[in-house]
């Protein structure tokens, strides 16, 4: 989709709400003021217009139906090619497309990760949830051309409270990291908020996977660390829209890639992991959730 020439009396991009004519040229302005000092900016192209937007705020709309159809259905004794089915069902029916299925040869239409994977688990048959697994699924749709991307942690049956308590840690690692995504702050700003919570817990933080640019591509700049340090990065600005990720090891942070299948992540010590995922907006009033 081609970007939008906005005209003076239109609202700017930015999300601010006032009109282009009065706001387009002071935010280049900031934005030319931390290139000036040394700090990386986003281009032009990584900040959406209200129309791109609404386009992905449509793509995560549909993305939050089907993550509650999974919720409303997943149990005990489920197969994770049966959570597969739902998703694709659910996506299919209004009228979008499952993201992951076929992308780079990914078999399945959504990722379903139990206990000690990390992420990209795939779906199958042969896979049945039981008491005590905890297990995310990653729900990924393209509506109109525009994506949305969100994962939530699931706990089947009766869980133990180390594994009850890792998912809850991380749910929080993930509210300090939105909370922390602030319209002129850095994308180390989210890095260092889950890292200094996540290690308190006593928990560790995986380094090689993490969020992400989304809405005109499933995966686009910035890629969104969940380790860091405050004011290093990429500076956040209105209208970006990006994942946030955590994905949190009751152990060691080193992970292995399942090397029969080229896809799944695992922890290298075989201990539970968790994630959750958002979409969020950077706007100027603070992070808006688009798909949970």
């Amino acid at each position: 989709m081609k970007r939008i020439h906005l005209k003076p009396q239109d609202p700017c991009w930015c999300g601010s709400g006032h009109l282009y004519s009065e706001c387009h040229q002071p935010l280049d302005q900031k934005i030319a003021y931390y290139k000036k000092r040394g700090h990386i900016v986003p281009s032009h192209s990584l900040i959406r217009t209200p129309a791109e937007i609404a386009g992905i705020q449509a793509s995560a709309d549909i993305n939050t139906v089907v993550l509650d159809a999974v919720a409303a259905a997943i149990c005990e004794g489920m197969s994770t090619e049966e959570i597969d089915k739902i998703v694709y069902d659910t996506t299919t029916a209004r009228g979008a497309i499952c993201a992951p299925l076929n992308y780079e040869g990914y078999p399945k239409s959504v990722c379903t990760s139990v206990n000690n994977e990390v992420c990209h688990g795939i779906p199958s048959h042969r896979r049945k949830l039981k008491a005590g697994d905890i297990v995310n699924v990653d729900v990924s749709t393209i509506y109109n051309g525009f994506y949305s991307d969100a994962s939530r942690m699931f706990m089947i049956g009766e869980v133990s409270d180390e594994n009850r308590r890792l998912v809850e840690e991380t749910k929080e690692c993930l509210n300090r990291a939105i909370a922390a995504a602030q319209a002129w702050h850095f994308v180390g700003d989210i890095g260092a908020a889950v890292q200094s919570y996540a290690e308190s817990c006593g928990y560790s933080v995986v380094r090689e996977l993490g969020g992400h640019g989304v809405g005109l591509k499933f995966h686009d700049d910035p890629f969104v660390s969940h380790i860091g340090k405050k004011n290093t990065g990429m500076l956040l600005v209105p209208g970006m829209v990006m994942t946030v990720e955590p994905m949190i090891n009751m152990g060691s942070a080193r992970v292995e890639m399942d090397r029969y299948n080229g896809w799944t992540i695992y922890t290298q010590d075989g201990k539970p992991s968790a994630q959750w995922e958002h979409t969020i907006l950077i706007t100027e009033d603070g992070p808006q959730i688009l798909t949970y």
